[in-house]
């Protein structure tokens, strides 16, 4: 059988994998964790989204891995840097200007005090891929950021607690959905969570809203990931000229953490665990 598919699929296309896959995974998840480790202490007031993907991009090549991203449909960057009310997909870059301190500004790269910004970073590791993202905040956070900062994390766990054979994904967006909602936030619906292995991206997609007992019905094997995106304000979201770049139609704020997950026999293992217990950006808190 091809190495890469190895396992079998479902009717609805998710492929269930072999016990002895899960160290692969394990492998390339804890990687893409320990590289957002690092950068933790290289986020700070002044500091260049472009900056931050060139040092995201030297760890990978010292790891002796590859990045996922660089060449993906023309992508030429090893991380997504989301800021404010960028949803997904930021592009790092290096633009510097001297507008007005505008948390909602998207032509300066360098970060302000207060923003809060998402790096989402995909390794590949023997041939099999780590997706995670997470939180970061340069200089001071604001209260109302932090606590939209918290309510998504939680939110991860909250769907990453219904994951278990014979729960279906319906159940873990439902998890998401009515504990966001129960904050007066709202889940993004336009992006979602997907299934991985040694692919970047297969069936299922992963919705982080819906009704219980709706969707495919979870089994033993599968890798998927769940990722989160909560605004402050309306769901609603449009991509920008450049193709890539997501934000918030209402210029409200946006948070997301995302990690990959495998179902085992009694619920599930996440690859993506911080190895330093930095996977919350209020982690100096508590250091």
């Amino acid at each position: 059988m091809n190495e890469q598919h190895r396992g079998r699929l479902t009717r609805d296309g998710i492929r269930i994998h072999e016990s002895a896959d899960f160290s692969g995974m394990h492998k390339a998840g804890r990687l893409a964790a320990e590289i957002l480790d690092r950068l933790a202490d290289h986020v700070f007031v002044g500091q260049t989204t472009g900056e931050l993907d060139r040092i995201i991009e030297a760890h990978v090549s010292e790891a002796g891995a590859k990045s996922a991203t660089i060449g993906y449909k023309g992508y030429q960057h090893a991380s997504c840097i989301s800021v404010n009310h960028v949803v997904c997909h930021g592009i790092p870059g290096d633009k510097i200007r001297k507008w007005k301190n505008d948390i909602h500004r998207r032509d300066d790269d360098a970060l302000k005090d207060g923003d809060i910004l998402n790096i989402d970073v995909t390794v590949i590791v023997d041939g099999w891929y780590g997706d995670t993202s997470r939180m970061y905040v340069a200089g001071k956070l604001k209260p109302y950021a932090e606590k939209l900062i918290q309510v998504t994390h939680d939110s991860l766990f909250k769907g990453i607690e219904a994951v278990k054979p014979g729960n279906t994904f319906g159940d873990i967006g439902h998890a998401i959905q009515t504990f966001v909602e129960g904050h007066r936030m709202n889940v993004v619906r336009d992006f979602c969570g997907h299934g991985l292995g040694r692919v970047f991206h297969s069936p299922p997609n992963v919705l982080h809203y819906g009704r219980p007992g709706t969707g495919p019905v979870l089994e033993e094997g599968m890798f998927f990931t769940i990722e989160p995106m909560v605004n402050l304000g309306r769901p609603e979201t449009k991509v920008l000229s450049d193709d890539w770049t997501a934000v918030t139609r209402d210029k409200s704020l946006s948070a997301q953490f995302e990690h990959s997950i495998g179902v085992t026999a009694d619920g599930f293992e996440i690859f993506t665990l911080s190895p330093a217990g930095r996977f919350h950006p209020t982690w100096r808190e508590s250091a």
